[in-house]
């Protein structure tokens, strides 16, 4: 029977500067910002969360916190709030308390949304607007919220491994898409948390040399209705509903600590864990999308508006709503968010999700903008690793370069130059140059350093490396829009047969475009990041957006790993273990005393005149420093790079170095021999069509 707050509840006035609901071992502090609601109230669920068991109004409204304190009410009590206030789109307000709502703080959920009309705040009319107030209940298709215990998680003897940001490599990844098909892995475990933790998993990304996993969105995010309609999901999960909270679908057994588990096992082999956050949008959509917890709270504060039409939102995003960060009990969520993650949960660092839209004040984008300002004074999140995703869809929202000092920032400039390079295009000389040497012309100012660009040429969204080497067309048909999703500028190529072939002239020069787009990446400067499963030449089918394809479009085919893929993955952990031994191909600093020389093919100093000409393409570069390396190292002081994009070989004339010979330790064309050896001067050696040689 539902209960009213009255004699048979003892209610007090509890605490407004803690917000969320916070056990302290013998009652609940409940407290939530609303700057216009006219009522706040408390509904306690049965352990099913179908019922509404009681109803509490919160007594005491504070700094604009609504807020009470519950004696007896402990962990594992489920609850939602229904918000009293004004029911004026118009003027921004969507209060309506006929809707359950989530608590901003909520630190896990039971259930998941079962869509209805009754998630809506209004009933659609003829015109399709959204004035008229709906009356149906939501609780029943709604997760509830659950109260933690405080007591947490012993992380005795678990510290953070905290790589240097010059020795970073990330290895971005999906917790089930790596895990759902890995034979190693128990079936129970596959999909989540605890599988990604998993012995097997672990051992096999320590083994290929990467320093920082990287994941796809883990906080607790909806299936989309549409997608569901058409029987699929969001696999990407690019649509949080509470930041505190993680996403069910990847728990195992262990719940909650198996997301501990699995960082500890990360942290045991000394790798890093990187999250992709959300702080931009949420799940609740523009206008016409559901009630599911800001929109009820507090819809004016918690999201961008029209400023002279307030009913609509600012859709800087691209998914209907805007995060409104400028408010400060906004911000103040955010910043608790990642608090919490990077103490609570011990991950290593962020990265933000349309990150522009975090600095972006009401007269745009500003890297001295609150958010920034805040982070950066911070004591936890100034240490932690922070990466921007620097652009968005609203006026001003690519900002490549304008993050503020302490940022790394994901560099498309670095993708595109070089997926443009190999496949062929002229004219790039000069920008191919700078990615390769760390984006200077972007990261040299401030204080910044060559690691503040994340380079990258493949990531979760577009082409795998295997299929950037065998499509020209994106094929994402299983989406069910058309194929009218996705990137259709992908600068890719496919060598004559559009997807997979037998044609073993074809199959050969794809593995070695492969290859030396790999190791482009792993000899260039700045902080490389590579897209899980492209170190076996994993495939999704010319399927570029495939952020609904949970299945196995998505998830990694490991029994069907060829001879090709475990000799890709050799090359891979090749690279890594050469990158990591030595320190000239992982500048610390722009001005380290490294001299950097290009070479024209003849072995003399690139020309203006060379630069310039649009259809030479081949090129060497030169890296020199004296002081690398500690006493008794074996590290490299000079080493040159040959590129050859062309179809056909290129002979090379390198200077000569005192008599000593320079010796090829990398040759993508001849990755298990690469035994080739000049002195330089008038002595050439040919570097095959469509090949890198590294000669230390």
């Amino acid at each position: 029977m539902l209960q009213k707050s009255g004699p048979l509840r003892d209610v007090r006035a509890g605490d407004a500067t803690t917000l969320g609901a916070t056990y302290d071992g013998e009652g609940t502090n409940f407290a939530l910002f609303s700057a216009y609601a006219e009522r706040v109230e408390l509904c306690l669920f049965d352990a099913s969360g179908e019922t509404e068991i009681e109803r509490i109004t919160l007594p005491e409204y504070t700094n604009e916190v609504w807020h009470g304190y519950l004696p007896g009410v402990g962990p594992d009590t489920l609850y939602g709030y229904r918000v009293h206030g004004p029911y004026e789109p118009e003027k921004g307000h969507r209060f309506n308390p006929n809707k359950l709502l989530l608590d901003p703080y909520a630190r896990d959920l039971a259930g998941e949304v079962e869509w209805s009309p009754a998630h809506f705040g209004y009933v659609l009319d003829a015109e399709e607007k959204d004035l008229s107030f709906d009356t149906r209940d939501s609780a029943k298709g709604m997760p509830k919220c659950r109260i933690m215990d405080p007591k947490g998680y012993d992380w005795t003897n678990c510290p953070k491994p905290r790589i240097p940001w010059e020795r970073t490599v990330f290895y971005e990844t999906h917790v089930r898409g790596m895990t759902q098909l890995h034979p190693a892995i128990p079936e129970e475990l596959r999909g989540t948390f605890e599988g990604l933790g998993h012995r097997a998993m672990v051992d096999y990304i320590k083994s290929l040399g990467v320093t920082s996993v990287e994941l796809l969105p883990i906080h607790a995010f909806p299936d989309d209705e549409f997608l569901m309609s058409r029987g699929l999901s969001n696999y990407w999960g690019y649509n949080t509903m509470a930041f505190f909270a993680l996403e069910q679908r990847y728990r195992g057994p262990k719940g909650m600590a198996g997301f501990r588990d699995m960082v500890r096992a990360f942290h045991d082999a000394g790798l890093e864990v990187i999250l992709d956050v959300v702080y931009n949008h949420t799940a609740e959509g523009n206008e016409l999308g559901p009630t599911l917890s800001f929109k009820g709270i507090d819809n004016f504060s918690y999201y961008r508006t029209l400023p002279d039409q307030p009913r609509y939102y600012i859709n800087d995003t691209g998914t209907g709503n805007t995060v409104n960060t400028s408010h400060p009990r906004v911000l103040q969520m955010v910043l608790d968010s990642l608090r919490y993650w990077a103490t609570e949960m011990q991950v290593d660092g962020f990265r933000f999700d349309l990150g522009t839209i975090l600095g972006r004040e009401p007269d745009g984008f500003d890297p001295r903008g609150g958010f920034f300002d805040a982070v950066g004074q911070d004591p936890v999140l100034a240490k932690v690793k922070l990466v921007g995703e620097p652009w968005d869809i609203g006026p001003g929202g690519y900002q490549v370069g304008s993050f503020p000092p302490g940022w790394a920032e994901w560099d498309d400039q670095y993708r595109d130059t070089v997926r443009d390079y190999w496949k062929g295009t002229e004219g790039l000389l000069g920008d191919f140059a700078a990615r390769v040497t760390g984006s200077g012309d972007i990261y040299d100012q401030r204080g910044r350093r060559p690691w503040a660009g994340v380079n990258f040429v493949t990531a979760h969204d577009g082409f795998t490396l295997n299929d950037l080497v065998s499509y020209n067309e994106k094929h994402n048909e299983a989406n069910g829009e058309d194929n009218r999703d996705g990137h259709s500028d992908n600068r890719s190529f496919n060598y004559g047969v559009e997807g997979p072939t037998d044609d073993p002239g074809i199959k050969a020069v794809r593995e070695r475009q492969k290859r030396n787009i790999l190791a482009t990446l792993l000899v260039s400067h700045g902080t490389p990041m590579v897209l899980a499963g492209d170190e076996f030449g994993r495939t999704q089918q010319g399927n570029n957006n495939g952020y609904c394809q949970d299945n196995e479009i998505s998830w990694f085919d490991w029994a069907h790993m060829d001879d090709d893929g475990r000799a890709l993955t050799g090359f891979v952990q090749k690279l890594l273990a050469m990158r990591a031994a030595q320190p000239i191909l992982r500048r610390g600093s722009f001005r380290d005393g490294m001299i950097v020389t290009w070479l024209n093919p003849g072995g003399g100093e690139q020309t203006p005149e060379q630069w310039a000409d649009a259809g030479a393409n081949s090129i060497a570069l030169r890296l020199s420093r004296d002081d690398l390396g500690e006493e008794g190292e074996e590290v490299w002081s000079d080493i040159i790079i040959a590129f050859n994009p062309h179809d056909g070989p290129v002979p090379f004339r390198l200077p000569e170095r005192d008599g000593a010979r320079w010796q090829a330790v990398l040759d993508t064309d001849a990755p298990d021999s690469p035994s080739r050896s000049t002195a330089g001067g008038e002595e050439t050696v040919e570097l095959a069509g469509r090949s890198l040689v590294l000669f230390a």
